[in-house]
């Protein structure tokens, strides 16, 4: 993992999920002495991603699929993840 872990996360959902759109918001900065928080940030992530992907899958199994393909970014610090997954059908 080179560069930002922004960028890295952005850049594993664009490859794997080919989203129509995808916001990557850092809000580390919110939690500043929370559990997890580290002074230099990134880690805590907002996402909202929308991709054909997510067709017929349950809530559950849309963050899972997430989770999954940011599980190397989880073991190098990524505290938490809010992620709102919708399909384009349901972001239109």
């Amino acid at each position: 993992m080179t560069g930002t872990l922004k960028d890295w996360i952005a850049g594993r959902l664009d490859a794997e999920l080919a989203p129509t759109a995808l916001d990557v918001i850092d809000e580390s900065h919110l939690h500043a002495g929370h559990a997890g928080a580290r002074p230099e940030g990134e880690t805590h992530f907002r996402l909202d991603v929308v991709s054909a992907a997510f067709e017929g899958k349950s809530r559950v199994e849309r963050h899972r699929l997430v989770n999954g393909l940011l599980d190397e970014a989880f073991k190098r610090g990524l505290h938490a993840l809010a992620v709102r997954a919708r399909t384009p059908g349901e972001a239109g």
